[in-house]
């Protein structure tokens, strides 16, 4: 048995919009009556190139491949950077983009043990030594 090497993929997936509920019925009607590349062309509108880009990064919303449950139909073309995703059980339309990714994005190397320890050192804010009282650790705490 063999196990393949992890690859990283040449692009991502951001999204452009999401519409659920009574939001999607008009695009999920569009797509029974006009089919699935009408409603992407639709929905390219809320496609606002790089702020939409900013915004997908800022708000985590990017994904290696392109998110879909059981349930959902995909639709992707080659030839656009575009991708609809939608559920008529669930009601909802979803249209995502190609985002390429650049060498640059790598991800950055390991920190060294010594800055991993100190960083936990620092990041420790919720009880000053002196105030921790070890007889109580590993107790549960209700917020």
């Amino acid at each position: 048995m063999f196990t393949e090497s992890p690859t990283t993929p040449d692009c991502r997936w951001i999204s452009v919009i999401f519409l659920q509920g009574d939001q999607a019925e008009e695009v999920l009607g569009m797509i029974d009556r006009s089919g699935p590349t009408v409603a992407r062309q639709f929905l390219r509108q809320w496609d606002y190139g790089e702020e939409t880009t900013e915004a997908a990064l800022t708000n985590g919303y990017v994904y290696e491949h392109i998110p879909s449950g059981t349930t959902d139909r995909t639709i992707e073309d080659a030839a656009s950077p575009y991708a609809l995703t939608y559920s008529t059980q669930f009601q909802y339309v979803s249209l995502l983009r190609r985002y390429p990714v650049a060498s640059e994005w790598e991800p950055a190397p390991a920190p060294s043990p010594k800055a991993a320890i100190r960083a936990r050192h620092d990041a420790d804010i919720w009880a000053k030594p002196e105030n921790r009282a070890p007889h109580l650790a590993g107790h549960t705490v209700s917020l």
